[in-house]
């Protein structure tokens, strides 16, 4: 469907089932993420809060909820978009298949943005951001904020829409030392193209203008998390996405797309920053208060019968999971094209996205020798690692299939293949001293930390231990030995107190078990962690608190491990001490009398009564 608007999307999902309208009145402080988290973990449809206490506006959810949902909204479109992005890596299959390729062409003219149409909606009216629904998301998060809004910066030394950048950068509404109505917080992370154009301003001693834009067609929303190559313009993206040309006019010098339900305009000066945060994000954890631009609000304006869009972000799963689904649909072979040898990569969702990849490369460069072992895969590691927003993982698993039968998204059996074939002795290599997420609070500050590459291939070396060995069980300083998955041992141990102890402690765990290596020849790694019991749970449970509480170069340690000519290796099993730190952030966590306020809309009579069992 070709939408025009925000709302015939969700009328569309309503006729097709696939959309539920809450009556009651609902907070926006807590209540109404309280319920979408809980619709969301049921796989529930999209939610249309009808009476958003405070405001006259009302709130939709859960839009993106599903890949299926998804694919359902963008349903005549997602396969011209594909073959676009296919063409692009390979355009001599549109002249050597023209007729083939003729509806594809067709779709490519709505790439192209429409200049003051009309018909301006957006336009209707000017409100104050007091009027917007203030959404408080989690009980320690410092004030109401944009989940879903698409920022618009234009180049100052290249204005206009088509080298302009549309991201999705979360917006702080109220609270902290912002002044009501008149200042937001603009929260960005490094390798954002927003960067680059307040770079550029802040050199010519320029404010940079900037407008929110929230609501409007999906496919709006949809461009502004694209990872589209710099000098692309997500509108064109969206035009084609949404099949409707991407309208806009400009007023007081600031763009507005004129679809859109809400735009926030204001400028960004030089140097001009307040406290940002905390914000419950997408890791699982507090992001804490920082500095970050202040946003001068010049105007707002709001469509007739807007409504406000949003999502809430946690510990993965969320909303922001079936997104990234989306997108790997969309972009399927991009990353294989741009980084010569890669086949796959895969951000994995359940480590918080960023800080766990991935990878399935090539290994060509010594065919002649006996011996199979890393050599090309070394390269295409720090490829990855210096590609756009892949930059930011702290953990990269890589290797080269010559069966073909492996992929990334299988994640138990990737790391099973590693692990059977991984030479602790050789295949790990570390980065020191480096750019990590913003996000990320368990490297040495913000933004800085360390990555490490796990590169194996060749022969299987072992066959990983589905039980746990019986030397584990009457450990001096570690117990409750759980087993998430084959050739992982997680162990409990006392909480952490500093490196010195923990120094003393990894000492402890290799004096028991240094002279029992054969016994440990199916274990690659012992995950210390605060409750064994959670960790090994399930592989959900493995994959966030390894890989989301630890810094490489300060929390991988080993069994028998040393260092020979500056490389680290160990004997034995590798250790990750996954206990949190003094440094980390709390994690998010649902309140519990909120909780129970909400259950009112799943109880008989309620809005969401039987929810789940019409799901299912």
């Amino acid at each position: 469907m070709s939408y025009p608007s925000l709302e015939s999307c969700l009328i569309d999902l309503e006729k097709n089932g696939q959309l539920v309208r809450i009556k009651e009145e609902v907070d926006p402080y807590l209540e109404m993420a309280a319920i979408h988290l809980r619709v969301y973990e049921m796989g529930g449809p999209a939610l249309l809060f009808e009476h958003v206490k405070g405001t006259e506006y009302r709130a939709a959810s859960n839009i993106f909820g599903t890949l299926d949902r998804s694919r359902f909204i963008f349903r005549e479109t997602l396969a011209q978009v594909q073959k676009l992005i296919e063409l692009k890596g390979d355009p001599i299959k549109a002249i050597k298949q023209p007729l083939q390729n003729i509806r594809t062409g067709i779709a490519a003219l709505k790439a192209l943005p429409l200049k003051n149409p009309l018909n301006k909606p957006v336009l209707y009216r000017e409100i104050k951001i007091s009027d917007l629904p203030l959404i408080h998301h989690w009980p320690m998060d410092g004030g109401a904020f944009v989940t879903l809004p698409q920022v618009y910066t234009e180049d100052v030394d290249q204005p206009g829409i088509m080298k302009a950048n549309l991201g999705m950068y979360r917006i702080q509404l109220n609270g902290n030392d912002y002044e009501k109505d008149k200042e937001i917080g603009l929260h960005y992370q490094l390798h954002r193209g927003i960067g680059v154009h307040q770079t550029k301003a802040n050199k010519k001693g320029l404010p940079l203008k900037v407008s929110c834009f929230v609501g409007g067609p999906p496919s709006h929303t949809v461009a502004a998390v694209m990872p589209l190559p710099e000098g692309i313009s997500e509108m064109t993206f969206a035009g084609v996405l949404g099949g409707r040309r991407f309208r806009y006019t400009y007023e007081d010098g600031f763009c507005l797309s004129t679809d859109a339900d809400f735009v926030i305009t204001g400028e960004v000066y030089p140097g001009d920053n307040k406290p940002e945060g905390p914000f419950g994000d997408h890791l699982g954890y507090y992001s804490l208060q920082h500095p970050f631009p202040l946003m001068r609000v010049h105007k707002v304006y709001a469509k007739k019968n807007a409504i406000w869009p949003f999502t809430v972000v946690g510990r993965p799963p969320q909303e922001d999971t079936s997104f990234g689904q989306l997108i790997h649909e969309i972009t399927g072979d991009a990353i294989p094209q741009e980084i010569p040898g890669v086949k796959e990569v895969h951000a994995v969702d359940a480590a918080g996205v960023h800080p766990l990849l991935l990878a399935i490369g090539s290994e060509r460069y010594t065919p002649y020798l006996p011996t199979k072992q890393p050599a090309e895969l070394l390269t295409i590691a720090n490829h990855i690692l210096g590609t756009g927003q892949l930059s930011l993982a702290k953990f990269l698993f890589i290797t080269a299939d010559d069966t073909q039968q492996l992929s990334t998204h299988h994640v138990k059996a990737f790391f099973e293949y590693v692990f059977e074939r991984i030479d602790l002795t050789r295949d790990i290599h570390f980065h020191t001293n480096t750019t990590i997420d913003t996000l990320d609070y368990s490297g040495t500050g913000l933004n800085t930390g360390s990555k490490v590459v796990f590169a194996a291939y060749g022969e299987v070396l072992r066959t990983l231990a589905t039980e746990i060995p019986s030397v584990l069980n009457d450990l001096n300083g570690f117990g409750k030995a759980s087993l998430p998955m084959p050739g992982v041992i997680c162990l409990e141990s006392d909480a952490f107190v500093n490196a010195e102890k923990t120094s003393l402690q990894i000492e402890q765990l290799n004096a028991q078990l240094a002279h029992h290596l054969p016994a440990l020849k199916g274990i690659v790694q012992i995950v210390v962690c605060d409750d064994a019991s959670f960790t090994g749970e399930k592989l959900g449970n493995y994959l966030w608190v390894t890989y989301t509480r630890s810094n490489p170069s300060h929390d991988i340690y080993g069994i028998a491990s040393f260092t020979r000519n500056k490389h680290w290796g160990c004997e034995g099993p590798m250790i990750v001490d996954a206990r949190i730190k003094p440094h980390h952030v709390p994690p998010v966590t649902k309140d519990t009398a909120t909780e129970k306020r909400v259950d009112r809309l799943f109880s008989k009579g309620g809005s969401l009564y039987g929810i789940k069992g019409h799901l299912q």
